[in-house]
């Protein structure tokens, strides 16, 4: 922010100063880069996740097959239900130190500079 930015911005009702910092195209960017990886992650978990519960439900003897011993696949993808969400939530940590953390603690102290 310019100095006559920073001297304006200064100058708006606290409400409006949040209003504006939504309006303003670097917290745009900011929901664009969070929504391009959580909408994607999102729809393929949620499909991940369908396609486990039908395999389940219309697909009783491929789930019954038996692997090794008496684990099956149902067993098996019923686990790896819970492997793909820690890894999901370490993809998004990685994505958000890398792309959304600079970007907010940017507009952070945009905003932090305003009210000093």
């Amino acid at each position: 922010m310019s100095t006559s930015e920073q001297a304006q911005f200064d100058q708006l009702p606290e409400s409006d100063r949040w209003t504006e910092v939504q309006n303003s195209p670097e917290f745009a960017d900011l929901r664009h880069r969070l929504r391009r990886f959580v909408f994607p992650m999102t729809a393929l978990f949620l499909v991940w996740y369908l396609v486990y519960v039908l395999l389940a439900d219309y697909a009783h003897g491929f789930m019954s097959t038996k692997v090794v011993g008496n684990i099956n696949v149902a067993l098996i993808l019923g686990v790896l239900q819970f492997v793909s969400t820690f890894v999901i939530t370490g993809l998004y940590v990685r994505y958000a130190d890398k792309n959304l953390d600079p970007k907010a603690a940017e507009i952070r102290a945009k905003i932090e500079g305003a009210d000093e």
